[in-house]
């Protein structure tokens, strides 16, 4: 039987766990809504190019943002400092940004006082739990299994070619007490979780250009908004499948 539970400056080469301080253990990999749901849930024209149902790192994906004429779809690259941007040999994890942190990193805080949120549309995310004690893989999305938006920062880089492309990260809170997410993670780790904003909510979180007033939103869904289960990885290795941005 399947388990179920209600529920602008690049950082200098940084050791693993400054690494992992800097981003958090976090969610690395979700499922990505297609055309339709963009359109009839999000009320959004998707974006031209194509983008994978499951990504990854470097992988592109859509964003919503606001940039003054109302929300867009835009296109983005998973992870705030893109791999062709990095320098030679440094590896740098930026899927997730610590909304405490946020505005004082280098890699986060021009976008961060600059108020540029955005959503990422969601149809679930992955998380390796350990209420076993054993790491498994779960999948996590809404009670109502339809799509959501988690809140995140973006970006744009000026490509060498002359072409302006874009890049997000997803916003992290501290989830030590709730229910569901604490149980995400290895024992002892700080839990942390994405936010999930409302969706009366969205509209004024991307218009929104106060990074204190935003904190106001990054609180979590309680755990019976949530479903979560088991989701063993089946989908061939993401080394296999190369990203759009790679």
């Amino acid at each position: 039987m399947r388990r179920r539970l209600p529920a602008a400056m690049l950082l200098p080469a940084l050791d693993a766990a400054q690494r992992d301080r800097h981003t958090g253990p976090m969610c690395v990999n979700y499922l990505t809504p297609g055309r339709r749901e963009l359109a009839d849930h999000f009320g959004i024209q998707p974006p031209e190019e194509d983008w994978k149902e499951e990504v990854w790192q470097n992988y592109a994906a859509p964003i919503i943002v606001d940039r003054g004429q109302g929300p867009e779809a835009l296109l983005a690259n998973y992870g705030f400092v893109p791999k062709s941007h990095l320098p030679p040999g440094v590896r740098l994890t930026t899927m997730n940004a610590r909304a405490e942190t946020a505005g004082q990193l280098r890699t986060y805080r021009h976008a961060w006082h600059a108020g540029q949120f955005c959503l990422v549309p969601m149809q679930a995310f992955f998380e390796p739990c350990y209420a076993t004690g054993r790491a498994e893989r779960w999948k996590i999305g809404l009670a109502s299994g339809g799509p959501f938006a988690v809140a995140g920062l973006w970006r744009s880089w000026e490509e060498a070619d002359g072409r302006t492309t874009h890049a997000f990260t997803q916003l992290t809170v501290n989830a030590d007490y709730h229910p569901l997410m604490r149980q995400m993670h290895k024992p002892g780790d700080e839990k942390r979780s994405l936010v999930i904003i409302e969706p009366e909510q969205c509209a004024a979180w991307l218009e929104n250009r106060d990074p204190e007033l935003a904190r106001s939103w990054l609180t979590l869904l309680p755990a019976a908004s949530l479903h979560a289960e088991p989701a063993p990885r089946t989908a061939p290795s993401r080394r296999q499948t190369p990203g759009l941005f790679e």
